[in-house]
């Protein structure tokens, strides 16, 4: 039994160090191969797109429009100049995936790329992300007003685009209001798969956005329930009808101290706009216990349930009709509501 053990032990050890092999080296190797070929392809074909003007700036890149390429029209791409070996490597697993991924209508399709090899006088090649152009972003939209019924639209929407997500095997891990693009009619789409990876090759890495990142991810130890959460979070933006920071998250003073406190329980608070449905469903969604978080396959028939009864209604926001009493009765949990200024993390 010894020896069994022993050699077992030996083979389960080699399995894991060709698995953090195949995620941090062959991965990223073949992507990068796959960007630079495709996107040589690319400009071939279609050329180098031509920017009209700037239209968002990031963390990670510049979104601008540009005149229809590729008979794409309207047309947007992001601009990313990688700084070092590293971030070549993430660039290229973000293309590998998001050109992967089959056309959905709840998904930001990834049209094409081309590499700028001239951009900086040719000393910091440019990566072009071509995709289809969206009207704004979530975080836009809701500074900008958006009706209740438009909000609960866009929470099915999300909630189509992560279970697509999850039925092809990967986890977006980056869940938040600048990840969801509208279009005209305020219809939803998930963008932004810099973050995204197959659940099978999650280990050890800390992403995402320390506002919407599960507890356990700060472990390293995590699955595919860390998009639930995440959307416990957005839901309550939408619920809200505003971009500020929850009270209990605009106190702190640094990541750190945040997520020492998500770690400890500390979540949204109840607004008095807020109904027992959906209080309920965001507490269900960032329970502590991934175990706990409901199913996206039971959220979104909940949801669309909520959605055909503000219809029927008429609804143009939500109905308070517990909230006084239910949000007073969470006081032991939630602080009031006043909002301090307005801070992203």
């Amino acid at each position: 039994m010894r020896n069994l053990e022993s050699q077992l032990s030996g083979q389960l050890v080699q399995t894991e160090e060709q698995r953090i092999a195949i995620r941090k080296k062959h991965a990223p190797r073949f992507a990068r191969l796959a960007l630079e070929s495709t996107s040589l392809c690319d400009l071939v074909l279609w050329g180098m797109p031509k920017q009209i003007k700037e239209i968002g700036r990031g963390q990670y890149g510049v979104v601008s429009s540009c005149e229809p390429w590729a008979n794409i029209k309207p047309c947007a791409f992001k601009s990313v100049v990688p700084p070092d070996e590293r971030y070549w490597n993430d660039l290229a697993m973000e293309f590998y995936y998001t050109r992967a991924i089959l056309e959905h209508p709840r998904i930001v399709k990834l049209r094409g790329s081309v590499i700028d090899y001239t951009y900086g006088g040719g000393s910091s090649p440019a990566v072009l992300l071509i995709m289809e152009r969206m009207t704004r972003d979530l975080y836009c939209g809701l500074r900008n007003g958006l009706s209740w019924i438009a909000r609960l639209r866009i929470a099915i929407d999300v909630v189509e685009g992560i279970r697509y997500l999850d039925s092809q095997g990967l986890v977006h891990r980056d869940i938040k209001l600048k990840n969801v693009l509208l279009d005209n009619e305020d219809r939803a789409k998930l963008t932004d798969f810099g973050f995204c990876i197959p659940e099978a090759m999650m280990s050890g890495s800390i992403v995402g956005t320390p506002v919407h990142m599960a507890p356990e991810l700060l472990s390293g130890r995590y699955d595919s329930s860390v998009d639930v959460y995440a959307f416990g979070i957005l839901f309550w933006y939408l619920c809200a009808g505003q971009v500020r920071l929850p009270t209990h998250f605009d106190q702190f003073q640094n990541k750190e101290q945040l997520r020492n406190s998500v770690r400890k329980g500390i979540r949204p608070e109840c607004l008095p706009q807020f109904d027992r449905a959906c209080w309920n469903l965001m507490e269900q969604c960032w329970a502590a216990e991934p175990s706990d978080r409901p199913l996206l396959g039971y959220v979104q028939p909940y949801l669309e349930s909520l959605y055909k009864s503000a219809r029927n209604e008429g609804k143009l926001s939500p109905s308070p009709k517990y909230n006084r009493t239910y949000c007073n009765y969470s006081q032991h949990c939630y602080t009031n509501y006043s909002y301090l200024n307005v801070r992203e993390y």
